[in-house]
């Protein structure tokens, strides 16, 4: 059962995969990132925490904050979990290129903007 109280557990978790991502990914070339098979798919587990933590957010959590597309992340995960042999560097490079970096935007602000105890108690 999804709790209001573990949005925030939720939010950090994926601030951590999102930093995980940062420092293993971020600076690597496409070319590293396509030959390194344990670092590439170490990145494809850290975008699955995301979409999976996210999916676990509370509906209303979700609703008060849509400017993220929690049910586009989400599916990224089931994507790379269900269909994972259709999962090519092209679409991995885009995520941590370009998505996670807006992501970690709204989740430092909704970390930092929340009032968790007034959330909670809702």
């Amino acid at each position: 059962m999804k709790e209001q109280r573990k949005d925030k557990m939720r939010l950090q978790h994926i601030l951590e995969a999102i930093e995980r991502l940062e420092k293993y990914a971020g600076g690597l070339t496409r070319e590293e990132l396509e030959s390194d098979v344990l670092r590439y798919y170490g990145i494809v587990k850290n975008i699955e925490i995301i979409g999976e933590a996210a999916r676990m957010l509370t509906d209303e959590f979700k609703k008060a904050n849509d400017d993220v597309p929690w049910l586009s992340i989400a599916n990224m995960r089931n994507f790379l979990v269900h269909e994972y042999f259709q999962v090519d560097s092209d679409t991995v490079w885009e995520v941590i290129h370009g998505d996670i970096v807006e992501l970690k935007k709204h989740v430092l602000r909704y970390l930092s903007d929340t009032d968790w105890g007034q959330w909670e108690q809702n």
